[in-house]
């Protein structure tokens, strides 16, 4: 028999671990927000904030185009493959495609494998950044995620008409680029505005925190940096993107199309810059997203091309669907997120 005092001993033993999983269990369900910027008050002025609903995949497996699907496991927001969709094993058509029209790719995908039904269910596409996808197709085609690495060579290369000339000219592509569709910028803010940016020019103020696309990664940072050029000079980009960048009011995505309304929807951010369209369909699906509007004079147009991989498996796919994407079908798709059609007067 062990002593009382041997038996208190290991009781006070067990409620320390007891206590230490607690405390590391509360560690991981609100990690602490990043040094850069300062985490508001827990005070329920933030309702996105503990809400896994908002954390990618924001289509609840609409996007997955392979037909079995075996064990399901999504846990937002620890294990989640938000932009990376379908079967990589044996596709017929493998499609890389820049991240900012991820939500217009499933009724993309369901309207042409109906015309071709023969690659019903055998569709594999990435949303990532044009440029990783570059550094993606120069690995041949391997990726790593986590703790998984895999394969899979594209087709088709989607991005921005400059992105996809560059590559054409690299040898990566072949060309000659097919223009589709065109965009333009917004402002995309929580749906109260609470910082009220009411234009590019504010977002320069100090107290005003900001999700903003990394340069190295993302090409439209390209466009952003000539409207906030247009909007207070070069003054104003060397503030959102020098001075605010170094204070920590501004923080630099690597996947701005994920990260931007997540950011905002857990007040880590009060404004970003994005496409148009990235803000309507944040709108749509209901989420605690708006948007200010640029003017004309402070815009930038952005005109979405694409072309078929040098060394491509699937040639006559790959023709099939960029013929597809500037298609009236097509066309109407993209319409619903503010797209407009492709006219040469748009470059």
């Amino acid at each position: 028999m062990r002593s009382r005092g041997t038996r208190l001993a290991s009781l006070a033993a067990v409620g320390v671990l007891l206590l230490n999983a607690l405390t590391a269990s509360t560690a991981v369900a609100q990690p602490p927000a990043p040094a850069s910027v300062a985490r508001p008050a827990e005070s329920g002025d933030c309702p996105g904030r503990g809400d896994d609903g908002i954390f990618p995949p924001w289509q609840h497996g609409a996007n997955n185009d392979a037909l079995e699907r075996g064990l399901e496991f999504t846990v937002p927001d620890a294990d989640v493959l938000a932009d990376f969709h379908g079967d990589p094993a044996n596709p017929l058509l493998v499609l890389y495609v820049g991240g900012n029209y991820f939500f217009a790719m499933a009724p993309l995908v369901q309207a042409f494998e109906t015309r071709y039904p023969q690659y019903r269910g055998r569709l594999y596409w990435e949303t990532i950044p044009p440029g990783l996808l570059v550094r993606q197709i120069r690995a041949g085609g391997r990726v790593t995620v986590g703790n998984m690495t895999w394969t899979v060579k594209p087709d088709v290369y989607l991005a921005g008409l400059e992105a996809v000339n560059t590559q054409i000219e690299a040898g990566l592509l072949v060309g000659p680029a097919v223009p589709y569709v065109t965009n333009t910028l917004t402002i995309m803010v929580p749906r109260d505005n609470p910082a009220h940016v009411a234009g590019l020019a504010d977002l320069g103020n100090a107290g005003i925190r900001l999700a903003m696309p990394d340069p190295e990664f993302e090409g439209v940072a390209r466009q952003i940096r000539a409207s906030l050029e247009k909007a207070g000079g070069t003054a104003l980009v060397e503030t959102v993107y020098g001075t605010k960048v170094h204070d920590g009011t501004t923080r630099l995505t690597r996947i701005h199309h994920r990260q931007t309304p997540l950011w905002l929807m857990q007040c880590r951010a009060e404004a970003g810059v994005t496409w148009r369209s990235e803000a309507l369909f944040q709108e749509q699906i209901g989420h605690a997203i708006g948007h200010v509007d640029i003017p004309d004079s402070q815009n930038a147009t952005g005109v979405y091309a694409g072309a078929v991989v040098r060394g491509a498996a699937h040639v006559q796919a790959a023709n099939e669907w960029l013929n597809f994407i500037r298609s009236p079908q097509g066309l109407t798709i993209f319409e619903r997120y503010g797209f407009k059609p492709y006219s040469p007067e748009a470059r």
